[in-house]
């Protein structure tokens, strides 16, 4: 025996099939819903009820895709068919395994709300994509400690939309391997007050692109270090009156010159590297690289960025790259490679350089 449900809840437990088990290349006949219906809901229904409740689906708004077909019923005469119904889908199952794919190498997310989303992604699809993605390999359980992630995205969304201040505290690493928030030369933990304008995404961390209102350039901070956030009654300093946002923020330009999310002034840089390196030189720097002198194995490339930024970046590409403008930058960069040789205790390059 079983409970008989009401009749009003047909239409949705029909759509509630269409979600779990159909897909372009899943489809369903009247018939096997009707028996679906029976086996899993406990409701008996006739085809034609059916059939008209797929239809006021339709006429609802969701997209239900079916084939029709003309047959001769024992009457003689002819009569539409109605088989092969599903649902189409709002994402693609790939485009479902990109996001859950971003998660997986996210290193933001703490574990637990990385498989907690993965989950809500599975489920906006149906129960053969979910088959497909049980051999994903979760991440290891390194759970970061900063429980308040969402909540700070949260803040940061409003205080961008209404233009408001925020305050927070930012924490770092001690060699116990745990989390403190920072402190001033006082010994008091340091309170931020800034003037968000952006978040992005680089390198798997999630960035607020701001300005701390105690100064007049560009900030970066990493946004699963920030803890107790408030929003501010206080407006956001305009953008014009922060140095190197003064015609506004252009979102791929400064990516583009602050790879590591360094703070601080962008600068022309001039350097010569080896032309294997250009599908590389293009993820770093875009394609406002300016390039010139080129022969058959290097180039000489001018960009504008960083200057810490690309000082670390050179030293990371040494063996490829060699920057040639500015003379201070080059200068720092030898200064680098001279201490990095001491740090092996390789023979002293003062003379050599």
């Amino acid at each position: 025996m079983y409970i008989k449900q009401s009749k009003k809840m047909l239409i949705m437990n029909i759509l509630d099939i269409l979600k779990r088990y159909t897909d372009e290349n899943h489809r369903l006949s009247q018939k096997e819903i009707m028996d679906i219906l029976e086996r899993e809901y406990e409701m008996k229904v006739e085809r034609k009820a059916i059939k008209r409740n797929l239809l006021n689906l339709i006429e609802y708004g969701y997209q239900i895709e079916y084939s029709e077909s003309i047959r001769i019923n024992k009457r003689g005469e002819e009569e539409s068919v109605y088989t092969d119904w599903y649902l189409v889908r709002e994402f693609s199952d790939a485009e479902l395994r990109l996001l859950i794919d971003s998660l997986l190498f996210s290193r933001h997310i703490p574990y637990k709300q990385c498989k907690m989303l993965i989950e809500k992604i599975e489920n906006l699809s149906n129960r053969y994509f979910k088959s497909r993605v049980k051999h994903i390999q979760m991440l290891p359980d390194n759970d970061l400690p900063n429980r308040q992630l969402f909540y700070t995205i949260e803040i940061l969304d409003q205080a961008i939309t209404k233009g408001k201040q925020v305050s927070f505290h930012y924490n770092e690493y001690h060699t116990d391997k745990k989390f403190y928030p920072r402190r001033d030369g006082e010994g008091k933990i340091r309170t931020y007050i800034t003037n968000p304008y952006q978040m992005a995404a680089v390198n798997g961390r999630y960035y607020l692109i701001c300005n701390n209102d105690k100064y007049e350039d560009v900030s970066n901070y990493r946004i699963d270090r920030i803890i107790d956030i408030r929003l501010l009654d206080t407006s956001i300093k305009p953008m014009k009156n922060v140095k190197g946002l003064e015609s506004g923020l252009n979102l791929p330009k400064h990516m583009a010159e602050h790879m590591y999310m360094f703070s601080g002034e962008s600068l022309p840089v001039t350097f010569r590297a080896k032309k294997y390196l250009l599908t590389d030189l293009f993820d770093w720097f875009g394609k406002e690289m300016q390039f010139i002198d080129e022969t058959e194995e290097e180039v000489t490339v001018r960009v504008q960025v960083n200057e810490d930024a690309m000082r670390k970046w050179a030293l990371q590409y040494a063996l490829h790259v060699k920057v040639i403008k500015p003379e201070r930058l080059v200068y720092m960069i030898q200064e680098d490679i001279k201490q990095a040789a001491r740090q092996y205790r390789i023979v002293d390059l003062d003379k050599e350089m």
